[in-house]
């Protein structure tokens, strides 16, 4: 493929800015990958150990569920349920990451305000009511940081591609044609100065 290329200063110059620019290119795009690679590796623990307390607030609020539907009977406690507002007020904001628009869930924890009456009910339900609150608040982080984990795995996989294309691809292109050309026009000055020794050599010989 080098020898495609016409042997001139002209193209050595350009091949070697190209293989030059080629391998700052790879280079950024490698500290690109390992940043955005730490990023994702941190956010990967943070999801395990929400997943975790996720699970855990869960049992928990399904065991006081399941306490107050004994104490209480299912059909009460599913129309007190049915009864209670539902509360979602968050927004989905982006933030940038090495280019990468992660998405960030901005909420507001309030206070469970009363919506039902205490003489029908009992503490078990208001313990369930209050670890699903704490499991919505917990499902927030975690599909902000999973959504995250998405992300900068698909920029990680473009950054890998763009990066061995440049490494096993375009720097061995470059380097092979500045070989080439190197080597052909080193080959050319020998000729000439073997040529000019001979013409010099012959003038002096018919001079005399």
């Amino acid at each position: 493929m080098a020898r495609l290329i016409a042997p001139t200063k002209s193209n050595l110059m350009k091949a070697k800015s190209s293989l030059a620019l080629s391998k700052k290119g790879f280079e950024l795009l490698d500290k690109k990958r390992n940043v955005l690679i730490r990023e994702m590796m941190e956010l990967v623990d943070k999801s395990r150990d929400i997943q975790q307390r996720v699970n855990s607030t869960i049992g928990e609020a399904y065991l006081a569920l399941q306490e107050a539907n004994i104490t209480m009977g299912f059909w009460d406690v599913d129309d007190i349920t049915n009864g209670i507002p539902a509360d979602e007020n968050f927004e989905v904001l982006l933030k940038s990451v090495m280019g990468v628009d992660i998405p960030t869930v901005r909420y507001k924890k309030q206070e469970i305000k009363p919506a039902y009456g205490f003489y029908n009910s009992n503490i078990s339900l208001d313990i369930a009511r209050q670890k699903f609150n704490e499991v919505r608040y917990r499902i927030y982080e975690l599909a902000e940081i999973e959504n995250s984990i998405f992300k900068l795995a698909k920029e990680i996989e473009k950054t890998n591609k763009r990066t061995n294309a440049l490494q096993h691809i375009q720097i061995p292109k470059y380097r092979e044609q500045v070989k080439y050309i190197q080597e052909v026009l080193e080959e050319k000055e020998r000729e000439d100065f073997f040529r000019l020794k001979k013409v010099k050599k012959y003038g002096a010989g018919h001079d005399t």
